[in-house]
């Protein structure tokens, strides 16, 4: 997979949210962050190319969809942001998220599960 940058990762996240959609509605979607037109269009052209989105003409419209699962694409970045700024090791994310106090209740207890699911695993 190639990379996507920030702006390109706007537009596939309005296609996860909903497709498939017309260039028209990614367009009015994006509108709240600014984006011009023709920037969309060829960040929806960019994305085509990378394979990271398809679509299917449909009158005189085409329909934009996404091709890659934005889980697998969320865990392929997070893991390559802790490898690249954490050598790998992704307690220190996590301590000093916690250290920080930027963990909710509900963050803690989504980690406590996580460990004790990888606990059970390992075993």
């Amino acid at each position: 997979m190639q990379e996507i940058s920030n702006t390109e990762l706007a537009v596939l996240n309005v296609l996860w949210q909903q497709s498939p959609l017309s260039a028209n509605e990614v367009i009015t979607a994006l509108a709240q962050q600014k984006m011009h037109e023709k920037t969309v269009k060829t960040l929806l052209n960019r994305l085509v190319r990378k394979q990271a989105i398809g679509f299917e003409k449909q009158g005189r419209a085409y329909l934009y969809r996404p091709l890659i699962n934005q889980n697998e694409y969320q865990l392929k970045e997070s893991k390559s942001f802790i490898e690249r700024v954490f050598g790998g090791n992704l307690s220190p994310l996590v301590a000093g998220f916690a250290k920080n106090n930027k963990l909710s209740a509900d963050d803690i207890e989504e980690l406590k599960a996580v460990i004790k699911d990888w606990e059970k695993e390992q075993k």
